[in-house]
């Protein structure tokens, strides 16, 4: 197992730099949190252990100074990195009289910034405390995530990071990857598990409904209002709520959120007093949200509130070393639930299953394991997996060759999967038994 590697705080107003450090750090594998304030940065770093603060020194209200005057009185064995497109002696004195150990002008290169890294952050591979496993090694699973491919150990890694602070959390991934099972590793492997987790599909309530059920509503705030009834925020007092289909949310409701980010407080609908609540928000979508801020459908400071730690979660097709012990899973599951025995796989139906790139994910394996104990008696084979899989073929990581050579060796595949019934591959090939013997002569 890898060890973890250290957390560092960026912050800067310019959301530009912010984006530039966030990639170059996170190619190096450390992990990030972002605050485009000094405000938010406070926010996180009691919340949060940070290894290191970069930190601008310009920006509006209250300016980089102020951040390490207080990081130096709080944190004192925390490194500080300054940034800063206005250099000066002044400022660099000041910086350095207050603690920083490096001091970095804009624009700088990347080597650059890993020069200054390398200079006070030590490597994770010397550090002295090492890391438990924190796969059960008997299940391969952390909480309810299966895996034990590098994309699912990095995404467990940062869940070891935050999963004991309330910093705001936004997963990413395509449809069917899994982001509300790491949103809900993130609540239940901390210490706040015992407080309520709520998660709420933004896509799958109303947009004239969202608002409400999300901050809740006073008497006669509304047709229908008979009585005054808490949100899903209220709900999630003390825990964490987890809003899926983040980018569904009407701009209204974007900026109830953002209140909610900024003043750690909420309004119901149909009153102006302020409730204060303590809540760690995790969002989620497979939405284009950076997309939607250029149509102005999304708002971009909302965006980057939300996206103080972010988490990507790969596609199965990137972690195909995973499928085997996902339909491990699932056939204990459905064999269980329809057959009260344990249901096998052959080999040669897992093969179809690994070679196969699940554009639905593991939504769409869970379904697939699921039709195939139904229709199996013991033991799932290759005519229990539906057809659009046994016939696929992954180009992708086969070798380019003529297309005389490619057609024949799919005639071949096709006779194999059909038990060499020429009738039956000549319908899946839309040609005739002729045509089949004399592509397999040439």
């Amino acid at each position: 197992m890898k060890l973890l590697k250290e957390n560092i705080l960026i912050v800067d107003d310019d959301v530009n730099i912010l984006e530039l450090l966030q990639r170059h750090l996170q190619s190096w594998n450390y992990h990030v949190y972002k605050a485009i304030s000094v405000k938010e940065a406070v926010a996180i770093l009691r919340d949060t252990k940070i290894d290191l603060l970069i930190t601008d020194l310009k920006m509006p209200e209250i300016d980089g100074f102020e951040l390490i005057k207080f990081v130096s009185e709080h944190y004192p064995k925390l490194p500080k990195l300054v940034i800063t497109g206005y250099p000066s002696v002044q400022d660099s004195l000041a910086a350095i009289k207050s603690g920083v150990v490096d001091y970095l002008t804009k624009p700088f290169t990347k080597d650059e910034l890993k020069s200054a890294l390398d200079r006070f952050l030590i490597s994770s591979e010397k550090k002295e405390q090492k890391t438990e496993a924190l796969l059960d090694e008997k299940t391969k699973s952390y909480g309810e995530i299966i895996g034990n491919s590098e994309k699912i150990n990095d995404v467990i890694q940062i869940i070891e990071r935050v999963k004991d602070n309330k910093a705001t959390i936004f997963i990413k991934g395509e449809s069917g990857t899994g982001k509300e099972l790491v949103a809900r590793a993130i609540h239940y492997q901390g210490k706040f598990s015992r407080a309520p987790f709520i998660a709420v599909n933004c896509g799958g309530i109303p947009e004239n409904l969202l608002e409400s059920e999300l901050f809740g509503y006073v008497k006669g705030a509304f047709t229908g209002a008979d009585t005054t009834r808490e949100g899903f925020f209220q709900a999630a007092n003390g825990g964490t709520i987890f809003l899926d289909e983040i980018g569904n949310a009407s701009l209204a409701v974007q900026s109830r959120l953002l209140r909610v980010l900024q003043e750690k407080e909420v309004v119901k609908v149909g009153t102006t007093k302020a409730e204060k609540i303590d809540v760690r928000i995790i969002a989620a979508t497979n939405s284009d949200l950076q997309d939607m801020i250029k149509k102005q459908a999304f708002r971009e400071d909302l965006f980057y509130r939300l996206t103080v730690v972010e988490i990507n979660v790969a596609p199965l097709r990137e972690r195909k070393d995973d499928i085997q012990l996902l339909v491990d899973k699932f056939l204990f599951k459905y064999g269980v639930e329809y057959k009260d025995r344990f249901v096998k796989i052959t080999p040669e139906a897992l093969v179809i299953l690994e070679r196969y790139d699940w554009p639905g994910n593991i939504r769409e394996l869970e379904n697939i394991i699921q039709r195939a104990v139904i229709m199996c008696e013991k033991v799932i084979d290759i005519e229990h997996l539906p057809d659009h899989l046994k016939y696929a073929l992954n180009f992708s990581t086969e070798t380019l060759q003529p297309l005389k050579i490619i057609e024949k060796q799919y005639i071949e595949k096709v006779l194999r999967a059909t038990d060499n019934n020429k009738t039956k591959a000549a319908k899946i090939l839309q040609i005739d038994r002729k045509t089949i013997r004399e592509k397999l002569s040439d």
